[in-house]
């Protein structure tokens, strides 16, 4: 492929050192799913005791077992999540808050409680710090009016980098042609890992706010948040974490990351699309103005004015998603029910499986950092294939071997450019994979890039 440079790294170690501090997730043997029987410390079969909670995966694509590989772009569901879904379709379906009929107040008790669930995922402080959302790039977009309209004026710098998705951009270009806020954007290294010295560089007293992953959808990289924090924080600007990509896969604690503002998307951690959430520290979003208006969000309606509801109710305007809420809650109890630890370290081997077999093919050009004991990766591989187009090796692995895998750019345009790139190839995984699957794999590149030599 033209542009596409060769690079071979190899790799022994993968030691991963989570960011975030842990805390306390439910006790196992308490939950209500098979992957009960799991216990400490996390077996290497994990994926194998899981898949039974999952039934998309045991089906047939093409002529070929199903290998789903996709799941940076969403993950799949478990029984768990599926049976309270029907759950509260089927007996108490009924909207949340103001009615005072039964099924109203079991919708209501079932929608706060799952906000109360992301608080303790994640370490909240209280339940008004957590606003559901339709999704994360919905939750950077109620920043990106409700904090940014009031706090940036013409001059002011908002420092990102270029590894971040179209997501956590567009929102502020919008917002900078607005304001006159400036957008600043840091580089890589050449390990292909955003520049931390150069974003040290970069924040100064002009910086307002740092907007960043946690971990690249792209590069597969795992960024010092709470070092960032302290950066930021030194200047007094605010933070905000892209977390779709660590919240479902490693602990993540807000209060240990001292963040300002994080989002994350309820369908890359097992639940249902159509509902994500924004954690804010209290204090911001107590002085921050409505997102949007309509019910629920307001205190008194007259004629000529309104006045608002605490938050969380402010920013949540209109119907909620409450099934999709209600689903989250249930997917944050299965998680928990594993351990979120456990998660990560059996996906830490199980990335550094995928990337080693991938470096071992000839003409494969991996992005993102070479693993070691000081250098992180998450799960995923974004890859090309010297030669050949993305979109070719992704059609073929899905037409011929059932494996699912995605091609393009990832919705990180700006990073592909970077690369000198247009379009990649990417395997993510879950904690539901396993190494056979890998095999398969790396066995179906192999015959489709020999399908095309």
């Amino acid at each position: 492929m033209e542009g596409v440079a060769m690079k071979l790294p190899c790799l022994n170690v993968l030691n991963h050192k989570h960011v975030g501090q842990s805390f306390a997730t439910v006790p196992l043997g308490f939950r209500r799913f098979s992957s009960s029987a799991i216990a400490a410390p996390v077996p290497a079969s994990l994926g194998h005791v899981v898949r039974r909670d999952f039934p998309i995966l045991h089906q047939e694509v093409n002529g070929s077992s199903l290998v789903y590989m996709d799941n940076a772009a969403t993950s799949q569901k478990p029984n768990a999540v599926l049976s309270a879904l029907q759950n509260y379709y089927q007996n108490y379906n009924s909207n949340v808050h103001r009615g005072i009929h039964f099924l109203s107040a079991k919708a209501t008790d079932e929608y706060e409680l799952a906000r109360k669930k992301v608080v303790d995922f994640v370490n909240a402080s209280v339940p008004q710090e957590i606003v559901f959302t339709r999704n994360a790039t919905e939750a950077i977009n109620l920043v990106a009016h409700s904090w940014g309209r009031s706090n940036l004026k013409s001059g002011d710098e908002i420092v990102l980098t270029v590894a971040e998705h179209h997501s956590a951009i567009v929102p502020w270009q919008i917002l900078a042609q607005e304001t006159g806020a400036v957008l600043k954007f840091v580089g890589l290294t050449e390990e292909e890992v955003p520049d931390m010295e150069e974003m040290k560089g970069m924040i100064s007293k002009k910086t307002k706010l740092v907007v960043i992953h946690h971990v690249s959808n792209t590069l597969g990289s795992v960024l010092p948040v709470d070092e960032i924090t302290l950066w930021a924080h030194n200047v007094g600007a605010k933070v905000l974490v892209d977390a779709c990509q660590s919240v479902p896969h490693m602990v993540v604690d807000v209060q240990n990351l001292n963040v300002d503002f994080l989002v994350a998307s309820s369908h890359k951690m097992c639940g249902p699309t159509g509902v994500g959430f924004l954690y804010g520290k209290g204090e911001l979003l107590s002085k921050m103005d409505p997102f949007l208006g309509g019910g629920e969000m307001i205190a008194d309606v007259f004629l000529d004015h309104s006045t608002y509801a605490d938050p969380p109710s402010r920013f949540e305007a209109g119907t909620p998603a409450i099934g999709e809420a209600i689903g989250l809650g249930a997917a944050i109890d299965y998680l928990s029910g594993i351990g979120m630890q456990h998660i990560h370290d059996y996906e830490t081997e199980l990335g550094k499986y995928l990337y080693e077999n991938l470096c071992s093919i000839p003409g494969i050009r991996v992005y993102g950092p070479m693993p070691s004991q000081t250098v992180h990766r998450a799960a995923l591989c974004s890859f090309n294939v010297e030669n050949i187009h993305p979109t070719d090796i992704a059609t073929i692995l899905d037409q011929q071997h059932g494996v699912a895998i995605r091609s393009g750019h990832h919705c990180a345009q700006p990073l592909h450019r970077y690369l000198g790139v247009s379009a990649s190839a990417r395997a993510s995984l879950y904690f539901y994979n396993t190494k056979e699957e890998v095999d398969i794999f790396i066995q179906a590149l192999k015959e489709t890039i020999s399908f095309f030599s």
